[in-house]
Protein backbone atom coordinates (compact mmCIF):
# COMPACT_ATOMS: atom_id res chain seq x y z
CA UNK A 1 0.00 0.00 0.00
CA UNK A 2 1.27 3.49 -0.83
CA UNK A 3 1.98 5.99 1.91
CA UNK A 4 -0.64 8.66 2.49
CA UNK A 5 -0.07 11.53 0.07
CA UNK A 6 2.15 9.54 -2.30
CA UNK A 7 0.69 9.57 -5.79
CA UNK A 8 0.66 6.33 -7.76
CA UNK A 9 2.57 6.89 -11.01
CA UNK A 10 2.29 5.19 -14.36
CA UNK A 11 5.67 3.58 -13.62
CA UNK A 12 4.15 2.02 -10.45
CA UNK A 13 1.22 0.75 -12.46
CA UNK A 14 3.39 -0.67 -15.25
CA UNK A 15 5.70 -2.40 -12.75
CA UNK A 16 2.80 -4.02 -10.92
CA UNK A 17 1.43 -5.40 -14.19
CA UNK A 18 4.74 -6.46 -15.68
CA UNK A 19 4.06 -4.30 -18.75
CA UNK A 20 5.97 -1.48 -20.36
CA UNK A 21 5.04 2.09 -19.53
CA UNK A 22 4.14 2.66 -23.20
CA UNK A 23 1.72 -0.29 -23.24
CA UNK A 24 0.00 0.90 -20.06
CA UNK A 25 -0.29 4.43 -21.43
CA UNK A 26 -1.78 3.24 -24.71
CA UNK A 27 -4.20 0.93 -22.90
CA UNK A 28 -5.43 3.77 -20.68
CA UNK A 29 -5.96 5.97 -23.74
CA UNK A 30 -7.80 3.25 -25.70
CA UNK A 31 -5.40 2.91 -28.59
CA UNK A 32 -6.65 0.44 -31.19
CA UNK A 33 -3.41 -1.60 -31.19
CA UNK A 34 -4.01 -2.68 -27.57
CA UNK A 35 -6.31 -5.66 -27.08
CA UNK A 36 -9.55 -5.30 -25.13
CA UNK A 37 -8.27 -7.88 -22.63
CA UNK A 38 -5.16 -5.81 -21.92
CA UNK A 39 -7.12 -2.56 -21.72
CA UNK A 40 -9.49 -4.11 -19.18
CA UNK A 41 -6.61 -5.55 -17.14
CA UNK A 42 -4.84 -2.18 -17.03
CA UNK A 43 -8.01 -0.26 -16.13
CA UNK A 44 -8.89 -2.68 -13.32
CA UNK A 45 -5.39 -2.38 -11.90
CA UNK A 46 -5.51 1.42 -12.18
CA UNK A 47 -8.78 1.45 -10.25
CA UNK A 48 -7.44 -0.92 -7.58
CA UNK A 49 -4.27 1.14 -7.11
CA UNK A 50 -6.19 4.46 -7.24
CA UNK A 51 -4.07 5.62 -10.17
CA UNK A 52 -5.06 9.00 -11.61
CA UNK A 53 -3.13 10.48 -14.57
CA UNK A 54 -2.12 14.13 -14.41
CA UNK A 55 -4.67 15.84 -16.64
CA UNK A 56 -2.30 18.47 -18.04
CA UNK A 57 0.37 15.91 -18.84
CA UNK A 58 -2.18 13.67 -20.52
CA UNK A 59 -3.50 16.60 -22.56
CA UNK A 60 0.00 17.37 -23.81
CA UNK A 61 0.61 13.75 -24.72
CA UNK A 62 -2.73 12.95 -26.40
CA UNK A 63 -4.05 16.37 -27.38
CA UNK A 64 -7.18 15.64 -25.35
CA UNK A 65 -8.46 17.04 -22.08
CA UNK A 66 -10.95 14.17 -21.64
CA UNK A 67 -13.89 16.52 -21.28
CA UNK A 68 -17.35 16.55 -22.87
CA UNK A 69 -18.69 19.99 -23.72
CA UNK A 70 -22.35 21.01 -23.40
CA UNK A 71 -23.74 24.49 -24.07
CA UNK A 72 -27.37 24.99 -23.01
CA UNK A 73 -29.47 27.82 -24.37
CA UNK A 74 -31.30 29.39 -21.44
CA UNK A 75 -33.33 31.31 -24.01
CA UNK A 76 -35.17 28.08 -24.88
CA UNK A 77 -38.90 28.24 -24.14
CA UNK A 78 -38.48 25.95 -21.11
CA UNK A 79 -34.78 26.32 -20.37
CA UNK A 80 -34.49 22.55 -21.02
CA UNK A 81 -36.25 21.93 -17.70
CA UNK A 82 -38.27 18.88 -18.76
CA UNK A 83 -35.15 16.77 -18.95
CA UNK A 84 -32.13 18.65 -17.63
CA UNK A 85 -31.45 17.04 -14.23
CA UNK A 86 -31.67 13.44 -15.42
CA UNK A 87 -29.89 14.31 -18.66
CA UNK A 88 -26.89 15.82 -16.86
CA UNK A 89 -26.77 12.92 -14.41
CA UNK A 90 -26.58 10.47 -17.31
CA UNK A 91 -23.78 12.39 -19.02
CA UNK A 92 -21.64 12.86 -15.92
CA UNK A 93 -21.98 9.27 -14.71
CA UNK A 94 -21.11 7.81 -18.11
CA UNK A 95 -18.24 10.27 -18.54
CA UNK A 96 -16.86 9.35 -15.11
CA UNK A 97 -16.86 5.68 -16.10
CA UNK A 98 -14.32 6.62 -18.78
CA UNK A 99 -12.43 9.07 -16.52
CA UNK A 100 -13.87 12.01 -18.46
CA UNK A 101 -15.57 15.13 -17.11
CA UNK A 102 -18.31 17.48 -18.26
CA UNK A 103 -17.72 21.14 -19.12
CA UNK A 104 -21.03 23.00 -18.99
CA UNK A 105 -21.86 26.53 -20.18
CA UNK A 106 -25.07 28.47 -20.80
CA UNK A 107 -25.89 30.70 -23.75
CA UNK A 108 -28.53 33.39 -24.23
CA UNK A 109 -29.13 32.75 -27.95
CA UNK A 110 -28.17 30.47 -30.82
CA UNK A 111 -25.42 32.84 -31.92
CA UNK A 112 -24.12 33.04 -28.35
CA UNK A 113 -24.09 29.24 -28.25
CA UNK A 114 -21.88 29.19 -31.35
CA UNK A 115 -19.53 31.71 -29.73
CA UNK A 116 -19.21 29.57 -26.62
CA UNK A 117 -18.71 26.36 -28.58
CA UNK A 118 -15.86 27.97 -30.49
CA UNK A 119 -14.38 29.48 -27.32
CA UNK A 120 -14.44 26.22 -25.34
CA UNK A 121 -12.92 24.36 -28.26
CA UNK A 122 -10.17 26.91 -28.91
CA UNK A 123 -9.29 27.09 -25.22
CA UNK A 124 -9.19 23.28 -25.09
CA UNK A 125 -11.85 23.10 -22.41
CA UNK A 126 -13.63 20.25 -24.24
CA UNK A 127 -12.73 17.60 -26.80
CA UNK A 128 -16.17 17.46 -28.36
CA UNK A 129 -19.74 18.59 -27.80
CA UNK A 130 -23.24 17.27 -27.27
CA UNK A 131 -25.80 19.42 -29.10
CA UNK A 132 -29.27 19.02 -27.58
CA UNK A 133 -32.62 19.90 -29.18
CA UNK A 134 -31.48 20.27 -32.75
CA UNK A 135 -32.90 22.53 -35.43
CA UNK A 136 -33.71 21.63 -39.04
CA UNK A 137 -31.01 24.12 -40.03
CA UNK A 138 -28.60 24.38 -37.10
CA UNK A 139 -25.83 26.99 -37.01
CA UNK A 140 -24.14 25.13 -34.13
CA UNK A 141 -23.66 22.11 -36.37
CA UNK A 142 -22.38 24.30 -39.21
CA UNK A 143 -19.79 25.91 -36.91
CA UNK A 144 -18.46 22.67 -35.44
CA UNK A 145 -18.46 20.95 -38.82
CA UNK A 146 -16.42 23.81 -40.33
CA UNK A 147 -13.97 23.75 -37.40
CA UNK A 148 -13.71 19.93 -37.60
CA UNK A 149 -14.59 19.63 -33.92
CA UNK A 150 -16.25 16.32 -32.91
CA UNK A 151 -19.92 16.53 -31.91
CA UNK A 152 -22.98 14.38 -31.41
CA UNK A 153 -26.62 15.41 -31.69
CA UNK A 154 -29.40 14.72 -29.26
CA UNK A 155 -31.79 14.74 -32.18
CA UNK A 156 -31.41 14.83 -35.94
CA UNK A 157 -31.14 17.54 -38.58
CA UNK A 158 -31.69 18.17 -42.29
CA UNK A 159 -28.06 17.94 -43.44
CA UNK A 160 -26.69 14.75 -41.87
CA UNK A 161 -23.16 15.01 -43.31
CA UNK A 162 -20.56 14.37 -40.56
CA UNK A 163 -23.32 13.97 -37.99
CA UNK A 164 -23.45 11.35 -35.26
CA UNK A 165 -26.58 11.24 -33.12
CA UNK A 166 -28.68 9.61 -30.48
CA UNK A 167 -32.36 10.40 -30.81
CA UNK A 168 -35.75 9.14 -29.68
CA UNK A 169 -38.21 8.17 -32.41
CA UNK A 170 -40.85 10.77 -31.66
CA UNK A 171 -42.34 10.22 -35.10
CA UNK A 172 -43.04 6.59 -34.20
CA UNK A 173 -44.74 7.70 -30.98
CA UNK A 174 -47.04 10.01 -32.97
CA UNK A 175 -47.92 7.17 -35.38
CA UNK A 176 -48.73 4.94 -32.41
CA UNK A 177 -50.83 7.68 -30.79
CA UNK A 178 -52.99 7.98 -33.93
CA UNK A 179 -53.39 4.19 -34.07
CA UNK A 180 -54.36 4.02 -30.38
CA UNK A 181 -57.01 6.71 -30.74
CA UNK A 182 -58.36 5.25 -33.97
CA UNK A 183 -58.82 1.85 -32.29
CA UNK A 184 -60.88 3.63 -29.64
CA UNK A 185 -63.24 4.94 -32.32
CA UNK A 186 -61.77 8.39 -33.02
CA UNK A 187 -61.55 9.52 -36.64
CA UNK A 188 -61.30 13.31 -36.13
CA UNK A 189 -57.88 13.52 -34.49
CA UNK A 190 -56.30 16.95 -34.06
CA UNK A 191 -52.59 17.71 -33.79
CA UNK A 192 -50.69 20.48 -32.01
CA UNK A 193 -47.10 20.82 -33.32
CA UNK A 194 -44.12 21.80 -31.17
CA UNK A 195 -41.63 24.65 -31.51
CA UNK A 196 -41.06 26.22 -34.90
CA UNK A 197 -37.75 25.35 -36.57
CA UNK A 198 -36.92 22.36 -34.39
CA UNK A 199 -36.27 19.08 -36.14
CA UNK A 200 -38.37 17.15 -33.61
CA UNK A 201 -41.38 19.26 -34.65
CA UNK A 202 -41.05 18.18 -38.27
CA UNK A 203 -40.53 14.53 -37.33
CA UNK A 204 -43.54 14.40 -35.00
CA UNK A 205 -45.75 16.13 -37.57
CA UNK A 206 -44.59 13.60 -40.18
CA UNK A 207 -45.37 10.81 -37.71
CA UNK A 208 -48.89 12.15 -37.18
CA UNK A 209 -49.49 12.31 -40.94
CA UNK A 210 -48.07 8.81 -41.42
CA UNK A 211 -50.33 7.57 -38.64
CA UNK A 212 -53.36 8.98 -40.45
CA UNK A 213 -52.31 7.27 -43.69
CA UNK A 214 -51.66 3.94 -41.99
CA UNK A 215 -55.13 4.02 -40.45
CA UNK A 216 -56.81 5.22 -43.66
CA UNK A 217 -57.82 8.55 -42.15
CA UNK A 218 -57.97 11.65 -44.33
CA UNK A 219 -55.51 14.47 -43.70
CA UNK A 220 -57.38 17.67 -42.85
CA UNK A 221 -55.13 20.70 -42.53
CA UNK A 222 -57.72 22.32 -40.28
CA UNK A 223 -56.95 19.64 -37.70
CA UNK A 224 -53.34 20.81 -37.43
CA UNK A 225 -53.17 23.75 -35.03
CA UNK A 226 -50.59 26.48 -34.59
CA UNK A 227 -47.26 25.64 -32.94
CA UNK A 228 -47.42 25.42 -29.16
CA UNK A 229 -44.66 24.84 -26.59
CA UNK A 230 -46.20 26.18 -23.39
CA UNK A 231 -49.44 26.18 -21.45
CA UNK A 232 -50.76 29.45 -22.89
CA UNK A 233 -50.08 28.43 -26.49
CA UNK A 234 -51.54 24.98 -25.86
CA UNK A 235 -54.72 26.58 -24.51
CA UNK A 236 -55.06 28.82 -27.58
CA UNK A 237 -54.31 26.01 -30.04
CA UNK A 238 -56.90 23.72 -28.42
CA UNK A 239 -59.58 26.40 -28.41
CA UNK A 240 -58.83 26.96 -32.10
CA UNK A 241 -59.30 23.27 -32.89
CA UNK A 242 -62.50 22.93 -30.86
CA UNK A 243 -64.04 26.07 -32.41
CA UNK A 244 -64.33 24.34 -35.79
CA UNK A 245 -67.71 23.20 -37.15
CA UNK A 246 -66.38 19.60 -37.07
CA UNK A 247 -64.04 19.62 -34.09
CA UNK A 248 -61.62 16.80 -33.26
CA UNK A 249 -62.74 14.32 -30.63
CA UNK A 250 -59.10 13.61 -29.77
CA UNK A 251 -55.96 15.75 -29.80
CA UNK A 252 -52.30 14.75 -29.99
CA UNK A 253 -49.79 17.24 -28.55
CA UNK A 254 -46.14 17.31 -29.58
CA UNK A 255 -45.07 18.42 -26.11
CA UNK A 256 -46.55 17.98 -22.65
CA UNK A 257 -46.41 21.66 -21.75
CA UNK A 258 -48.89 22.37 -24.55
CA UNK A 259 -51.08 19.53 -23.25
CA UNK A 260 -51.31 21.30 -19.88
CA UNK A 261 -52.98 24.18 -21.69
CA UNK A 262 -55.21 21.80 -23.62
CA UNK A 263 -56.70 20.60 -20.32
CA UNK A 264 -57.71 24.15 -19.44
CA UNK A 265 -59.17 24.83 -22.88
CA UNK A 266 -61.29 21.68 -22.84
CA UNK A 267 -62.62 22.41 -19.37
CA UNK A 268 -63.37 26.04 -20.27
CA UNK A 269 -65.89 24.68 -22.78
CA UNK A 270 -67.59 22.52 -20.16
CA UNK A 271 -66.03 19.34 -21.55
CA UNK A 272 -64.30 16.46 -19.79
CA UNK A 273 -60.72 15.43 -20.57
CA UNK A 274 -60.51 11.74 -21.44
CA UNK A 275 -64.26 11.41 -21.95
CA UNK A 276 -65.56 14.15 -24.26
CA UNK A 277 -62.11 14.91 -25.70
CA UNK A 278 -59.11 12.59 -25.52
CA UNK A 279 -55.50 13.79 -25.23
CA UNK A 280 -52.22 11.98 -25.88
CA UNK A 281 -48.97 13.89 -25.58
CA UNK A 282 -45.18 13.47 -25.56
CA UNK A 283 -42.37 14.14 -23.05
CA UNK A 284 -43.37 12.47 -19.79
CA UNK A 285 -42.93 15.56 -17.59
CA UNK A 286 -43.70 15.04 -13.86
CA UNK A 287 -46.65 17.47 -13.96
CA UNK A 288 -48.56 15.01 -16.13
CA UNK A 289 -48.83 12.55 -13.27
CA UNK A 290 -50.58 15.03 -10.95
CA UNK A 291 -53.26 16.15 -13.41
CA UNK A 292 -56.78 14.78 -13.11
CA UNK A 293 -57.08 12.62 -15.09
CA UNK A 294 -53.39 11.82 -15.39
CA UNK A 295 -51.88 12.71 -18.76
CA UNK A 296 -51.39 9.89 -21.27
CA UNK A 297 -47.97 10.59 -22.72
CA UNK A 298 -44.83 9.13 -24.25
CA UNK A 299 -41.97 9.32 -21.74
CA UNK A 300 -38.26 9.50 -22.54
CA UNK A 301 -35.50 8.12 -20.33
CA UNK A 302 -33.33 11.22 -20.44
CA UNK A 303 -30.75 9.82 -18.04
CA UNK A 304 -30.15 6.88 -20.33
CA UNK A 305 -30.05 9.25 -23.31
CA UNK A 306 -27.42 11.43 -21.62
CA UNK A 307 -25.31 8.39 -20.83
CA UNK A 308 -25.53 7.07 -24.38
CA UNK A 309 -24.65 10.45 -25.86
CA UNK A 310 -21.56 10.67 -23.65
CA UNK A 311 -20.42 7.19 -24.67
CA UNK A 312 -20.95 7.85 -28.37
CA UNK A 313 -19.20 11.23 -28.23
CA UNK A 314 -16.15 9.71 -26.56
CA UNK A 315 -16.00 7.16 -29.37
CA UNK A 316 -16.34 9.96 -31.92
CA UNK A 317 -13.48 11.89 -30.31
CA UNK A 318 -11.35 8.75 -30.50
CA UNK A 319 -11.83 8.62 -34.24
CA UNK A 320 -14.86 6.46 -35.04
CA UNK A 321 -16.70 7.73 -38.15
CA UNK A 322 -20.03 9.47 -37.48
CA UNK A 323 -21.91 7.11 -39.78
CA UNK A 324 -21.27 4.32 -37.27
CA UNK A 325 -22.53 6.41 -34.35
CA UNK A 326 -26.20 6.91 -35.16
CA UNK A 327 -28.74 5.38 -32.81
CA UNK A 328 -32.50 5.73 -32.35
CA UNK A 329 -34.27 4.84 -29.10
CA UNK A 330 -37.97 4.49 -28.37
CA UNK A 331 -40.25 6.42 -26.04
CA UNK A 332 -42.38 4.52 -23.50
CA UNK A 333 -46.15 5.06 -23.50
CA UNK A 334 -47.67 5.95 -20.14
CA UNK A 335 -51.21 4.65 -20.57
CA UNK A 336 -53.23 6.94 -18.32
CA UNK A 337 -56.63 8.55 -18.08
CA UNK A 338 -56.57 11.45 -20.55
CA UNK A 339 -57.61 9.29 -23.50
CA UNK A 340 -60.47 6.88 -23.89
CA UNK A 341 -63.18 5.49 -26.19
CA UNK A 342 -65.18 7.82 -28.43
CA UNK A 343 -68.29 8.96 -26.53
CA UNK A 344 -69.44 11.89 -28.69
CA UNK A 345 -69.29 12.17 -32.47
CA UNK A 346 -67.74 15.32 -33.93
CA UNK A 347 -71.25 16.69 -34.59
CA UNK A 348 -72.39 15.94 -31.06
CA UNK A 349 -69.26 17.53 -29.65
CA UNK A 350 -69.83 20.67 -31.72
CA UNK A 351 -73.43 20.85 -30.50
CA UNK A 352 -72.34 20.51 -26.87
CA UNK A 353 -69.76 23.27 -27.31
CA UNK A 354 -72.34 25.52 -28.99
CA UNK A 355 -74.84 24.89 -26.19
CA UNK A 356 -72.21 25.84 -23.63
CA UNK A 357 -71.50 29.05 -25.56
CA UNK A 358 -75.22 29.91 -25.75
CA UNK A 359 -75.56 29.53 -21.98
CA UNK A 360 -72.62 31.86 -21.48
CA UNK A 361 -74.20 34.54 -23.66
CA UNK A 362 -77.39 34.29 -21.62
Amino acid sequence: MNAIGKRVTIDDLAKSLGLTKSTVSRALNDYADISEQTRLRVRNAATAMNYRPLSHAQAIKTGRVRSIGLVLQVSEHDGHRPFLADFLAGITEAAADHDWTLTLATATSASDAVRLLEKLSQERKADGFILPRTYIDDIRIDALRAAQVPFILYGRTANIADCAWYDIAGEVAMEQAVATLHKLGHSRIGFIPGGEGYNYTKLRRDGYINGLEQNKLALDDQLIADNAVNKQQGYAATRELLAQPNPPTAIICSVDHAALGAYGAIRSLGLRVGQDVSIISYDGIPEGAVLSPELSTYAVDNKQAGARLAELLIRRVRGEPPQQLREIGQARFLDRGSHGPLTLSSDQLAAKIELKSDHREE
